[in-house]
């Protein structure tokens, strides 16, 4: 079996150029909001509050379509409101969500450049 001459050029061995490396802090905040959608149950509450007619949905009408109990819902809310993914107000003894806008837009605009 005979070898074959291989010469590899220093100038062409990466095929690409990477791009520029964005900086921690904004690093940080990207992977919050990916994070929060990482969860399947996540993503369909946030899917159900950005569909409702109403702009906005209480916290009494997501448990059921997800089958979960109010605090752990609440939990999940809690996670899309720090990622600024959903608004919270307090009416009474019920949270109201509304989506937010941009958030996510701004997300992936910021890994795509």
């Amino acid at each position: 079996m005979n070898a074959l001459p291989v010469t590899i050029d220093a100038a062409s061995a990466s095929c690409c150029t990477p791009g520029e490396a964005m900086d921690d802090d904004a690093a940080q905040g990207l992977a919050k909001v990916f994070k929060a959608l990482g969860d399947p149950t996540r993503v369909k509450l946030l899917s159900m509050i950005a569909g409702s007619s109403a702009g906005e949905l209480c916290v009494c009408d997501l448990t059921e379509p997800v089958g979960l109990s109010q605090p752990t819902v609440s939990h999940h809310m809690k996670l899309l409101v720090e990622a600024d993914l959903v608004t919270r107000e307090q009416r009474g003894k019920w949270a109201y969500y509304r989506p937010t806008t941009g958030t996510l837009a701004d997300a992936a605009k910021a890994l795509i450049g």
